[in-house]
């Protein structure tokens, strides 16, 4: 009778050792290579895409201008997000690897909402940047230099590195004694602590609180920013003027849109308990956490005049090289 009691009370205080990660359980287990395959492609743009970035600006120090220091920061927090998720989702699909150790499975946890976090605020910084080029053209080289923006940098990589800090180790707070399932691809503050054995109601409310600061208080930013930046621009009576400053912020704006809207619609689903269906869920979260970070580079350099031209420059230099070293025929 008492090995009984100290039987169940062991299992009750001891976590389980892993997780099974359920990821869309509405695919025919036919279609498990295609969308491996397809995830596959994802990474490698989105990877090849944010490499290409940070390195071209590293190397070239015209470009090293507090616009491009904030792109690479950005770049930088895609690239650990998607390096994060992208290979364990194709490790489920491709070698059927569903199973996650429980260490590994809270410091994915982690580095997802860390570089997610991040990701966020360096948006928040570029509105802040077309902010002051635009509305206080004129102030723009004594507000926003080069180490002022590596200070700001510097201080939202440390201050999430911190919060996400407290946040896991509050999670980990609990007791995870099964179901072991997470109903995502990777694992998530959300999907996670959902599996504890124990009352979460403290838990949900400080993650909820922290993720409505990381969510709206840059999204806030960012829309006073652009209606600022719209006021002024509707101010310019050149019409080409106003195309040209509308057509440089409308794919900046879809990007925004793009992640901030999905991921408030199923943070505010999550709040108030509402149901989206597991494959409905997991499908927004991958629309918001993959597909912004794989169109940056595009949208915020690739985009820009001044980037097109260093390029297209570099790349004419290069083959005037090439050419000069091809033998006369």
């Amino acid at each position: 009778m008492v090995s009984g009691n100290t039987e169940t009370y062991t299992n009750s205080t001891a976590n389980i050792p892993e997780f099974v990660l359920l990821g869309f359980p509405g695919l025919p287990p036919q279609y498990y290579g295609l969308l491996a395959v397809f995830f596959f492609f994802i990474y490698l743009f989105l990877a090849s895409g944010n490499i290409f970035i940070i390195v071209f600006v590293v190397c070239e120090k015209s470009l090293q201008k507090p616009t491009y220091i904030i792109f690479c920061n950005l770049a930088i927090a895609d690239l650990g997000f998607g390096t994060t998720t992208v290979p364990r989702i194709i490790s489920r699909y491709w070698m059927s690897d569903k199973i996650i150790s429980f260490n590994a499975c809270f410091t994915q946890m982690y580095f997802v909402h860390f570089f997610a976090s991040s990701g966020s605020f360096f948006m928040a910084l570029m509105a802040l940047d077309r902010f002051v080029a635009i509305c206080n053209p004129l102030r723009y080289p004594a507000l926003i230099k080069n180490s002022t923006i590596a200070v700001f940098c510097s201080v939202v990589w440390i201050a999430n590195l911190i919060s996400l800090g407290a946040l896991t180790a509050q999670a980990l707070g609990v007791i995870y004694c099964g179901p072991n399932i997470i109903a995502q691809c990777y694992c998530d503050y959300i999907s996670l602590t959902k599996l504890a054995c124990a009352d979460i109601t403290a838990i949900k409310a400080t993650s909820i609180a922290v993720a409505m600061s990381v969510l709206w208080g840059p999204l806030f930013f960012i829309i006073f920013s652009y209606i600022s930046i719209i006021i002024s621009v509707m101010k310019i009576l050149n019409k080409e003027g106003r195309y040209k400053t509308f057509s440089t912020c409308t794919p900046q704006l879809f990007i925004i849109c793009l992640y901030y809207l999905p991921r408030t619609f199923v943070y505010m689903a999550h709040t108030f308990s509402f149901d989206l269906g597991i494959d409905i869920r997991i499908m927004l979260t991958m629309m918001y956490s993959l597909f912004p970070a794989l169109i940056n580079p595009f949208i915020y350099c690739f985009k820009t005049k001044e980037f097109k031209e260093m390029l297209m420059k570099k790349l004419k230099q290069r083959q005037v090289e090439v050419d000069g070293k091809c033998p006369l025929t």
